[in-house]
This record gives structure tokens, C-alpha cells and sequence, in this order.
């Protein structure tokens, strides 16, 4: 639990003003041939021609979506990058989350890892450290002083042996946004229990107002809501306590959980066909006025800000369950992060630009008002800036984090964690006994732990 207590240290920080520095950063030059000195006097100076070697660098990333501020400033900063370095070509691929993960999985198993991927923390990071697929960072932190503009703590996430793997683009919490003027047409108020949200969502599903958008054809969306829930029925620490041998899934703060979790979705508190939908499908829902509530990582709140539904959205902890469980502490997030090949044909050159890339991402996020939650502190004022009272009010959440939990991939092993997420999305297509999940984490996870 020490990786906890940190993560609630430095998750307080993220509203801190810093004064970043942006700099340059220029690729190795390549000196060519020099130019003939046929003719030439023995005391003039010949030219030399230089010559920039072409350098192509493959961006894999998870902003596909071009009404997000990231997405936006990603292409800026390439743009940017690209006009001041002739010779690099940055080829972007733009996957959503599953999509990118299960190309990375394919990509890693060849030996074929992009210049530049993304990866997540902890427990979903290590194998590809392990395996040798990714190049350590910790000179290129150094370059500029870039390790100092991340929170404290953050960069623990990433490291292994005292080597950093990768540089995270958020640290966020998870809380449910909603739009009040749907909130208002159906007579509804924020609720402050898990039984007063059901009562919420039934009233909605009467108005004809879809109450919960998700997007569960990326199965981490449905278990990071779950892994919420078992947050209020066992409070922190559950997924160590089964590591620790302590609990086993077979526990009933898990089954109270499971029951929840189905409790919403018989209730028809998501919309049809949920598991269709992706991530960026299942937000854009609430995005366009069409769901009522969407419960998700502070991250979404740049993309809602300059969306249809800017001015009508707040947000809320989520509720207790059965009495149970603290609304001050929330499922954390440490972001999705960048790592660099190993084996990549141009190391030095990527290093250069991922250095000059992160080092003006906080100044570049402020500006597209997509600041709320990144993992670099930011020199501004957001509400000078003109961030929307929704934004303010996620600010201000950060402040009351008393702890959390990390999703269920971060700290359990791949091959368990597989399982879970198959589970968990079952039950958005049929009603499963609590129990026979139980069951079914208990065996993937002793299965995996042999």
C-alpha cells in the first residue's frame, strides 16, 4: 500500500502552478561530403555541404478522436516539430484504447514495438520491461530538467529497478458527470446514495432519457465502474488483499459488488447495445446531450468543455453503496503513458522529440482547455483562462481525495485480468450469479499465480 499513499500525495498536486520551460530540442545533423576543391586557392575556406539524415518516427497514440483538445494538440505540436525539423517525419497511428493495446500485444510478440507507443502503469507495463521491448528514459528526464515538471511521486507508476519506462500524459480520478438540464427536465436531483440513483435512473428511463452512457465495446470501461462499486462495498485495498492472501474473490464485498453492478444494468441504466459502442462512441452519447450521466476518468472533462453540452454539465462522487464505502475516495488514475522502442532505428532522435514533445504538452493542454488531469504541473490560471465552472469543480475534487483504488489491469496480472474484463463485459449481455463471477476471478487468478 506504500504505491497508494504516494498516489494520494502527489494526485493532491494536480491543480499546483509550476513554471515549465519549453524548449527546443535539435536532432543529431549528419555532415555529408564536402563540396569539390578543384581550382580552389590553398587559403580559401571550402564550404561543406551538410546533409540531415531523413528520420521517420511511427507516433502510436490514443487520441483518435478529433473533437479532443489532446488530439488537437498532438497534431500541433507534430506540425510544429516537423516545420522546425525538416528531416523528421512523424507518422501518427490513432487507435482507441483496445484497439492500440491488442495491436501493442501483436507488435511485442515480433519484436516490432513502435518508435513511440503507449503503455499503462504498473502491473500492464512490467511484461514489456521485462521482455526487454522498451528503452529506459531516465537520461532523456534529465534532458532540460523535463523530470521535474511531473507531480511528485508519478513517474514511481512507470519505473522498474530505478530504470523510467514511460511518461504518463494524466493523473486523474474517477467521478460521474451529468447533465443538469436533462437532470431538470426529468425532475431528478444528484443522488447521494447508490439506491437513490437507481431511483434516478428509472425515472429517467420513464422520460425516455438514457440515464448512463458507456462505451463497453472497450471492456476496461465497464470494469473501471465496477472496480468503483467494489471501492464502496470493500473500501481500498481489495485486489492486494487478495494477493497478499488475505481475501479471495470469493469475499462478499466482491459479490456485493457483482450484484450492484447488475443491479444498474437490469435497471436499464445503460443504452442499448452498450457493448458496441466504443469509447469514443459511448462518450460522444453524452457529448451530444443524449445520456443523462457518464461516469469515467477526469480526463473526459477537456473533450465535454468543447462539446454540445458545455454550460449544463456537473459532476458528483460517485455514491455509497448499502451505507457502505467513503465518496472521497475514488478509483485513481494515473494516465496512460509514452514509451520508447528499444530497438528503434532512430533511439536518439525519438528521445529528442519526446523530450521537446512533453515538455510543451502542459503550456499546449492549458491552451486547448484539455489541462484538467495531466500529469505535468501547469504554469496558468484556469479559471482567468476561461475553463468552464465544470472544470473548476473537478479542480476542486481533486482536493478532497482522501484515497482510491487503481483499475483492476493496473495491479492484477495480464492473463488475470483478461478474464475479468471478459467477465465483467458478460454482464452487460446476461445476468450471471454472483458467486459463479467469483468463482470464475478466483480460478483465473489462481490459474495465472502458479
Amino acid at each position: 500500500m506504500a504505491k497508494a499513499s504516494k498516489m494520494l500525495s502527489f494526485i493532491l498536486a494536480s491543480t499546483l502552478v509550476f513554471s515549465l520551460a519549453a524548449c527546443g530540442n535539435s536532432t543529431n545533423d549528419k555532415k555529408g561530403d564536402t563540396a569539390s576543391t578543384e581550382g580552389a586557392k590553398p587559403t580559401e575556406k571550402v564550404a561543406e555541404k551538410v546533409v540531415e539524415k531523413e528520420v521517420k518516427i511511427t507516433f502510436q497514440n490514443i487520441y483518435p478522436d478529433t473533437t479532443d483538445p489532446k488530439n488537437q494538440l498532438m497534431k500541433k505540436l507534430v506540425t510544429q516539430y516537423q516545420t522546425e525539423h525538416p528531416n523528421i517525419k512523424i507518422e501518427l497511428d490513432s487507435l482507441n484504447t483496445d484497439q492500440q493495446k491488442l495491436k501493442l500485444k501483436t507488435q511485442a510478440a515480433s519484436k516490432e514495438v513502435p518508435d513511440i507507443t503507449i503503455v499503462n502503469p504498473a502491473a500492464q507495463m512490467k511484461p514489456f520491461v521485462e521482455a526487454g521491448l522498451f528503452a529506459p528514459l531516465n537520461d532523456m528526464l534529465d534532458q532540460n530538467s523535463l523530470k521535474d515538471t511531473f507531480q511528485e511521486g508519478l513517474l514511481d507508476w512507470y519505473s522498474f529497478d530505478n530504470n523510467t519506462y514511460a511518461l504518463p500524459d494524466g493523473n486523474n480520478i474517477a467521478v460521474v458527470y451529468y447533465n443538469k438540464e436533462l437532470f431538470e427536465k426529468a425532475g431528478v436531483q444528484v443522488p447521494t446514495t447508490f439506491e437513490e440513483m437507481l431511483t434516478v435512473v428509472g425515472t429517467l428511463k420513464e422520460k425516455g432519457i438514457t440515464p448512463i452512457a458507456i462505451g463497453e465495446k472497450d471492456s476496461w470501461t465497464g470494469s473501471f465502474l465496477f472496480m468503483n462499486m467494489l471501492l464502496r462495498t470493500n473500501g481500498p485495498g481489495f485486489l492486494q488483499d487478495v494477493v497478499d492472501q488475505k481475501k479471495t474473490f470469493d469475499d462478499p464485498a466482491f459479490k456485493e459488488a457483482v450484484d450492484s453492478f447488475q443491479s444498474l444494468v437490469t435497471a436499464g441504466a445503460f443504452q442499448e447495445g452498450a457493448t458496441s459502442f466504443d469509447y469514443n462512441a459511448g462518450e460522444n452519447l453524452f457529448k451530444t446531450g443524449k445520456a443523462a450521466m457518464y461516469f469515467m476518468g477526469t480526463w473526459a472533462t477537456g473533450g465535454i468543455e468543447t462539446s454540445s453540452v458545455n454550460g449544463k454539465v456537473g459532476v458528483f462522487k460517485f455514491p455509497t453503496i448499502g451505507g457502505k464505502g467513503d465518496p472521497n475516495e475514488f478509483m485513481l488514475a494515473p494516465g496512460s503513458a509514452f514509451a520508447i522502442s528499444a530497438n528503434s532505428e532512430h533511439l536518439q532522435e525519438t528521445k529528442d522529440f519526446l523530450n521537446w514533445f512533453m515538455l510543451n504538452f502542459p503550456k499546449e493542454a492549458f491552451t486547448a482547455k484539455g489541462a484538467v488531469g495531466i500529469g505535468q504541473v501547469v504554469d496558468g490560471d484556469f479559471k482567468a483562462a476561461g475553463y468552464s465552472d465544470m472544470a473548476m469543480e473537478v479542480l476542486g475534487l481533486f482536493k478532497e481525495v482522501k484515497g482510491g483504488d487503481l483499475a483492476f489491469d493496473n495491479t492484477m496480472n495480464p492473463g488475470t485480468a483478461q478474464v475479468h474484463l471478459n467477465s465483467i463485459q458478460n454482464l452487460f449481455v446476461q445476468k450471471v450469479e454472483a458467486g459463479a463471477v467469483a468463482k470464475e476471478h478466483q480460478a483465473a487468478y489462481e490459474a495465472n499465480n502458479k
